[in-house]
């Protein structure tokens, strides 16, 4: 099995794309083509959906448009990419999709900071019940959440569930050591270089997502 896609990938909070420096040389070593960028601000101090623009805004200026890529989201990371995958088109494009500790349904070590992007992340919030909605349209791509049952910032741990695609626990005992655990870096190789199981039509209507992609810019629904 080889790499057929480039891969995109999406750091987390307060993190920059630095923190990818192991994966991105491990699945380069690998084969893969692999892209990512620094999202601004990376402290929560602006509403997530506006960190999902600078995605798509990356997406469009490096990639050939509708040209297929792979997209991997860390922690904050994967709750941005859902934005983009699920309201601003990316589905068009992104054939797999990998969240590494993301709090799908939240963590309430989002309550210790009062910044828009961190209320976003807490359990129940406007913003992942949103998203949440119709989370199904996942199930038109290759869907997986990668997780561990010992992390202590996305709490519970069980948060990094899904109710679409696959769930692949690993027992990585730090939060942080999920982008470069051996463990982790395996898993995520492993999903990327697995052949697809769905097959989307690129020109198939995304009503579901078009109705709900004007999210406020202004994070004042969280």
């Amino acid at each position: 099995m080889g790499f057929r896609h480039p891969v995109l990938l999406i750091h987390g909070i307060n993190d920059t794309e630095a923190v990818f420096h192991s994966m991105s040389r491990y699945l380069t070593r690998l084969g893969c083509s692999v892209y990512s960028l620094s999202l601004t601000p990376n402290n929560g101090h602006l509403g997530l959906e506006y960190l999902a623009v600078q995605v798509s805004n990356y997406v469009a200026s490096t990639f050939s448009p509708g040209q297929p890529f792979d997209l991997v989201g860390f922690s904050m990371g994967g709750i941005v990419s859902r934005y983009y995958v699920q309201r601003l088109g990316g589905l068009a494009q992104v054939k797999r999709f990998v969240t590494i500790a993301s709090p799908h349904q939240g963590t309430w070590i989002a309550y210790g900071s009062e910044r828009p992007g961190c209320r976003q992340m807490r359990p129940g919030s406007d913003f992942l019940q949103d998203l949440n909605q119709d989370a199904e349209i996942l199930s038109r791509l290759d869907f997986t959440s990668i997780w561990t049952p010992l992390d202590l910032m996305i709490v519970p741990a069980n948060s990094s569930l899904m109710p679409v695609g696959q769930s692949v626990p690993i027992w990585v005992p730090s939060h942080a050591w999920m982008v470069s655990h051996p463990q982790s870096l395996q898993a995520v190789a492993s999903c990327l270089q697995t052949p697809l199981q769905v097959s989307v039509p690129s020109d198939r209507p995304l009503e579901q997502s078009r109705d709900r992609q004007k999210w406020p810019l202004d994070g004042s629904r969280t």
